[in-house]
């Protein structure tokens, strides 16, 4: 083990915090590692066992060391070993006064359930088993919705789950896969499972770069993700224009003849932007799916899944091997949320809120001296100097973010990602803060 106070430079409770975190990040602290004891190490340093006591509490704030109380403070080791790793990296850390490391909507500004509740159980339910996947009403109005003519829609348990059993039907193992760089852990852990190779495309401010995408596409992958609207870390929403030039280089791609593309549209509803898709220029070969977990409900586990007759047809015969169907009461309750007047209010209220807050922060950065554009939808991407740095000192603040490394398909900078969304008043304490720990 490296001795931890030949390695501090700076013996600060931020600069001691840093220094273990940055020790844990290369493995010369190992899970269940001792660390010195407060006196001890502060006997070292020449500091006080206050200052090492600071950043011992930043520290297990951000769920990277525990106290075991006269035993010593140990390096925590993994809790969640059933979640994949990278979605793990997320979650192993303990609640903090305000969390904005969720990518969660804000649970104030979900639609009520009730009376949607209410009205269901006259007119729900199904009593065959050979009944449409589909409630006829629902696909109707998501058909009159979509961005393009699918040949085949249908419901499945929420957006992972339509990207999973997409993969299942599409993919073989060694197969490659273009993905966001940075992109959605979930999705890369999933990758990881199918043993495919993932290949990163760029971003910039209206979604995957072309001339990274073109790069990309020299390698034959057999299927292309992204996040057509507020993508997820960065907020970025395609643009109309960018759409057909990706599609452009697609089509003209002799590598791409058999290939896929997957949207994974999880937050349209609360998106500021308009309803962009590969779809309206490559309607044969894409899959669309639309989610209702940030707008509706996070529990509902529900998406509308959309794409070319063929292969939708095989996703949905395996899915009857198994599942068979979503719920039709769920299906009918998300009919009433979608056409309900006052939930359609109400979603529109939280879409608007979201903007207000995006562009709240946006501007208590900016009087901080960090410009920073409005995101869509509730996460904000931050290039940090350090970002372990960052997760502590916002965590011994009371603030807790999500680190940017788990998000990218390959190596990148130093990020966090901020779920702005859940920030409801105090901007200017909350700019200033981040601005503090961004540029620290």
């Amino acid at each position: 083990m490296k001795s931890v106070a030949l390695a501090v430079e700076d013996p600060s409770p931020s600069g001691i915090a840093g220094t273990i975190a940055r020790l844990i990040a290369s493995g010369d602290l190992a899970p269940g590692d001792r660390l010195p004891t407060v006196r001890d190490l502060a006997a070292e340093l020449g500091v006080s066992p206050a200052t090492v006591s600071h950043a011992w509490q930043a520290l297990a704030g951000v769920g990277l060391i525990i106290s075991r109380g006269r035993s010593g403070s140990f390096v925590r080791a993994e809790r969640t070993t059933w979640l994949p790793p990278r979605s793990r990296s997320l979650t192993e850390l303990p609640d903090a006064s305000l969390d904005l490391s969720t990518g969660t909507p804000d649970p104030l500004l979900l639609p009520d359930l009730a009376p949607a509740l209410s009205r269901v159980s006259s007119r729900a339910g199904t009593q065959n088993y050979f009944d449409e996947p589909v409630i006829p009403e629902l696909e109707s109005l998501l058909l009159a919705t979509w961005p393009f003519q699918p040949g085949l829609l249908t419901i499945v348990d929420g957006a992972m789950d339509a990207i999973s059993r997409t993969l299942d039907v599409l993919l073989k193992f060694g197969d490659r896969v273009a993905v966001e760089n940075p992109g959605f852990p979930p999705l890369f852990d999933l990758l990881d499972h199918y043993g495919t190779e993932r290949i990163a495309v760029e971003l910039d401010g209206e979604g995957m770069r072309p001339d990274s995408l073109a790069e990309a596409l020299q390698r034959s992958p057999a299927a292309i993700v992204l996040q057509p609207r507020t993508q997820n870390p960065s907020g970025v929403s395609m643009t109309i224009e960018r759409a057909r030039e990706l599609a452009r280089i697609i089509r003209n791609s002799h590598n791409a003849e058999n290939m896929l593309i997957i949207e994974d549209d999880h937050s349209g509803e609360i998106s500021s932007s308009g309803d962009v898709s590969l779809g309206q220029f490559l309607p044969d070969r894409v899959v669309h799916i639309r989610s209702f977990s940030k707008s509706h409900g996070p529990d509902l586990r529900i998406a509308a899944v959309g794409g070319p007759k063929d292969f939708m047809d095989r996703l949905v015969a395996r899915r009857i091997l198994g599942p068979g169907w979503t719920s039709r009461m769920l299906q009918t309750i998300l009919f009433d949320l979608l056409t309900e007047s006052a939930t359609v209010d109400q979603v529109a209220l939280a879409r608007r809120t979201y903007r207000e807050r995006q562009v709240a922060i946006a501007s208590a950065l900016g009087e901080n001296g960090w410009e920073v554009p409005p995101a869509d939808g509730i996460n904000l991407w931050l290039r940090v100097d350090d970002e372990r740095d960052a997760v502590v000192q916002l965590a011994a603040a009371g603030i807790r973010v999500a680190a940017g490394t788990p998000f990218f398909a390959s190596p990148g900078g130093q990020f966090i990602r901020v779920t702005v969304g859940q920030i409801r008043d105090d901007f200017s304490s909350v700019g200033a803060l981040l601005a503090t720990a961004g540029t620290a």
